[in-house]
């Protein structure tokens, strides 16, 4: 079961997951040939690689993926999320689970 942990992150947490799957509470932009521009909780900006048969549906949602780059991830899966998120308590929420004073006696 262990090889199955995502991490929730944002933009600027990206580069220290490269290679590796976490989950990406976002707003979608725009979408572009087989790309979709989504804003991270953090304000940054992604490019979600989409395989072909694949749509996102919704505005706000949570990209499941492996991270390419500090930019880009590649969509293994989404989960649409409330079309009201708080994208900045979600982000506050992210930041405090990196917070290394609470990273080993809560998360």
């Amino acid at each position: 079961m262990g090889d199955h942990i995502s991490t929730r992150v944002n933009s600027a947490k990206l580069a220290q997951f490269v290679g590796q799957t976490v989950r990406l509470p976002c707003k979608v932009l725009r979408f572009q040939a087989e790309t979709a521009m989504v804003e991270s909780t953090d304000g940054g900006q992604v490019e979600v690689r989409l395989p072909k048969e694949h749509t996102i549906a919704s505005t706000f949602v949570e990209v499941i993926g492996t991270v390419i780059d500090i930019s880009s991830i590649k969509l293994l899966g989404c989960i649409n999320l409330d079309e009201n998120l708080d994208m900045k308590f979600v982000n506050d929420v992210i930041e405090v689970t990196f917070d290394p004073r609470f990273r080993k006696t809560m998360f």
